[in-house]
Order: structure tokens, then C-alpha cells, then sequence
């Protein structure tokens, strides 16, 4: 208990003084995270106005807040769209259409798909991380399935130019993760942003440009 307490004394105090943390309540920013994805979007010149987004994964609505800012024209009014996805409830967000549910429910993908209609997507952002056991070999199956969820969502609504961003772990299972990548998308990166932790495994998977066909139900 004392080694539990100590950790958790040792993580408060790293995220009270750290400078993202600080910069995200100075901006209104529901979490720190808006500054990984911000650094994402320049990088790779991503997400401009007019673009269709989902976020998935979305709660607590830092990525969603950054996706608005950027749809947000000169008068205020959104130009595009942003849907948003979760299996916790998040508090609403101006021009943002929010979905609770279970991503990997074919009930709540549905759900989703009608709320789409038959717009196609210009870019699929995932900071989606399954609850994680310890146990590596169970935690990897796991986080690839989440990967695979959203590649197999891009895969159905994306323009055939359209982008995907998924979160990811190094270690076991993230060089399956990557091949499936590779063999979706013509241009496949990884970024470690700035604002990532350097003792966190998470990278980020951009893939870009669809190499196969769109398997939308008609």
C-alpha cells in the first residue's frame, strides 16, 4: 500500500508541474492530449475546413475541442463536421455530435454509421487505449483489436485520400499493428509527440491514402 501511495504521490506531483498540463488549463483544453494531436495535425498537415472528422475514443473532449478550432471559420460557424465517440459520457461540446457507446458493439456502430449517412470521411482519429491488465501477451491482443477496429472503420468511410490516427504501445504485438497499417494505407509514419510522456510507450500510427477499396454497405 505504502509502494501504491508513493507512486501515486510521485505521478500527482509530475502532473501538477507538468507544462502541458498547465498550457491545457490556460487554453480550456479538457486535457492535456489536445497538444499530441495539435503537433500531429501541423506535422502531417492534416484537417483542414470542410473536413468530415470522427473522433473515437473522444471522452474527456480535448481532441474534439482541437478538431472544432480547426473547423471554426472567420464568423464562427463550423465548416465540416465532427462526430465524436465513447463509451464514457462526455460533457457537450459546441457544433460536436456526440455518441455514447461501445465502439466494438456492431449495435453502436450502426449508430454511428446512421448518424454519418452517406458522407465519407476525411480523417479518423483514435486516442482509444483498452483497459490494460498487466498481462502483456493479453493487453497486446487487446490493443491490437482497438487499432483493428478503427483501420476497419477507415477502411469502410474514409475518401479514398483520407487519414487515420490511432494510438499504439510499443512492444509485443505493435509491429502487427504496423503491417496492418502498411497494407492499408499507401504512406504509413510514427510520431512520438512532444507532449507524450518519454516514459510512455504510446506512439502514434498515421496512415494516409487507402490501398484498398471502401467496403461501404450500400
Amino acid at each position: 500500500m505504502a509502494k501504491k501511495n508513493k507512486f501515486s504521490t510521485a505521478w500527482l506531483h509530475q502532473h501538477i508541474n507538468d507544462p502541458y498540463v498547465k498550457q491545457a488549463q490556460q487554453k480550456g483544453y479538457r486535457a492535456r492530449a489536445a497538444f499530441k494531436l495539435t503537433e500531429i495535425l501541423d506535422t502531417e498537415k492534416l484537417m483542414r475546413p470542410g473536413d468530415v472528422v470522427v473522433d473515437l475514443g473522444a471522452a474527456p473532449g480535448s481532441w474534439s475541442q482541437v478538431a472544432r478550432e480547426r473547423l471554426v471559420g472567420p464568423q464562427g460557424v463550423l465548416r465540416g463536421r465532427i462526430l465524436a465517440l465513447d463509451i464514457l459520457p462526455m460533457e457537450p461540446i459546441a457544433d460536436v455530435e456526440f455518441l455514447q457507446g461501445d465502439f466494438r458493439e456492431d449495435a453502436v456502430m450502426q449508430q454511428l454509421e446512421m448518424l454519418l449517412g452517406n458522407q465519407v470521411v476525411d480523417l479518423v482519429i483514435s486516442d482509444m487505449a483498452p483497459n490494460l491488465s498487466g498481462v502483456g501477451v493479453a493487453d497486446a491482443a487487446r490493443m491490437e483489436h482497438v487499432c483493428d477496429l478503427a483501420r476497419e472503420f477507415a477502411i469502410a468511410h474514409l475518401k479514398p485520400d483520407g487519414a487515420l490516427v490511432v494510438k499504439a504501445f510499443h512492444g509485443s504485438g505493435f509491429s502487427q499493428i504496423v503491417k496492418s497499417f502498411k497494407d492499408t494505407f499507401h504512406r504509413v509514419v510514427e510520431r512520438k509527440p512532444k507532449a507524450s510522456r518519454s516514459n510512455s510507450s504510446e506512439t502514434f500510427l498515421v496512415g494516409r491514402g487507402l490501398k484498398v477499396n471502401r467496403m461501404r454497405a450500400e
